[in-house]
């Protein structure tokens, strides 16, 4: 894998490979020393040209849980305020030794440019640009949602895909890259896929995606999907009223106490709620169902790291056969022969 730019580039094999080498890296964070040697030596930059607190804490502790070298960088107070382009901050950055460049910024886009240009060596990793996609985002969503089927089908999730699971994305598509991103990976993955907004909530072109939509929530919801996942109402990116008021919304597209009870009558023990955060309780989600036993927004965060764990192995190893990257497994007996001694 050179880069992470899209879910839409990743096949099955390379999607599986993902979750299941996510799944040896989900036993280092339940140890005592969570640390890897595997990417001892590398550099790894957060480049964020917008604010984020999960997705760049989260990169932050992948690298470092690997013993990766890590370089954050954020826009406001560097000399991007300044007027300096994103290739020449790209250029100093290589300059510097990067060896991977996780990217966050405002442009749909940018990523892409980053790694189809010849301004850098390293690989990519787009953590969101724009309203485009968010990859690393929907991979932790669906090694969530596979990891909940497999435990209550009691099998183990390693090389499963998700093949049936009925999933319902629920609120501003519109502005929402985790929606893009999740539509095409969990349809890679063979789940079902159904997308609930008010219809000025919904992208133009998105009759074309590979899912279902529906604008009644009570509706999808009768149809006892496996998971529900709410999404943000993204206001700082509205530039216009997309629907009459706040509780309009709430009551027409919001999962409150009512349908959190109706996923209890119909859903079945199995079912979960999921949100990618920051989550606007009261708005798109009621306390109780953020905080219910169907809730996994904090085994959404905690696969996170996982994931972008297994990400920049992936990236980083680049299939190269040395004592330190040849296998997770090889990694992690090195790791315990450093314990030991």
């Amino acid at each position: 894998m050179r880069h992470l730019l899209s879910t839409a580039d990743l096949s099955l094999a390379d999607a599986l490979q993902i979750l299941d080498t996510t799944e040896e890296m989900s036993s280092v964070g339940q140890r005592e020393v969570k640390k890897l040697p595997a990417l001892r030596g590398r550099t790894v930059v957060n480049l964020f040209f917008e604010d984020s607190t999960r997705t760049r804490i989260s990169f932050e502790a992948a690298a470092k849980r690997l013993s990766a070298d890590v370089i954050n960088f954020a826009a406001r107070g560097s000399s991007v305020s300044k007027g300096e382009s994103l290739k020449d901050t790209a250029q100093t950055l290589e300059a510097m030794g990067a060896d991977a460049v996780v990217i966050r910024h405002p442009a749909s886009g940018a990523p892409k440019r980053l790694a189809s240009s010849d301004w850098i060596n390293a690989g990519v990793v787009n953590a969101g640009d724009g309203t485009h996609e968010h990859p690393t985002q929907a991979l932790l969503d669906a090694f969530t949602m596979r990891r909940h089927r497999a435990h209550s089908l009691g099998i183990e999730p390693a090389g499963t895909s998700l093949e049936g699971f009925r999933v319902v994305i629920v609120g501003d598509i519109l502005h929402s890259r985790v929606a893009r991103s999740n539509v095409w990976l969990l349809r890679t993955l063979g789940a079902q896929v159904t997308l609930v907004a008010p219809p000025t909530l919904l992208p133009v072109g998105v009759e074309h995606w590979p899912c279902e939509i529906d604008y009644d929530l009570d509706r999808a919801l009768a149809t006892e999907p496996d998971a529900v996942m709410m999404l943000r109402v993204q206001a700082e990116r509205m530039h216009a009223s997309f629907f009459p008021s706040v509780r309009e919304y709430s009551r027409r597209w919001g999962f409150d106490d009512r349908r959190l009870a109706t996923l209890d009558a119909l859903g079945g023990p199995g079912a979960i709620v999921m949100h990618p955060g920051p989550m606007n309780r009261g708005l798109e989600i009621s306390a109780a169902a953020a905080d219910s036993a169907r809730s996994t927004v904090l085994d959404q965060v905690r696969n996170g790291v996982s994931v972008r764990m297994a990400v920049l192995y992936l990236l980083l190893s680049g299939g190269a056969k040395t004592a330190e990257t040849s296998s997770i497994p090889a990694a992690m007996q090195a790791n315990r022969a450093e314990n030991q001694s």
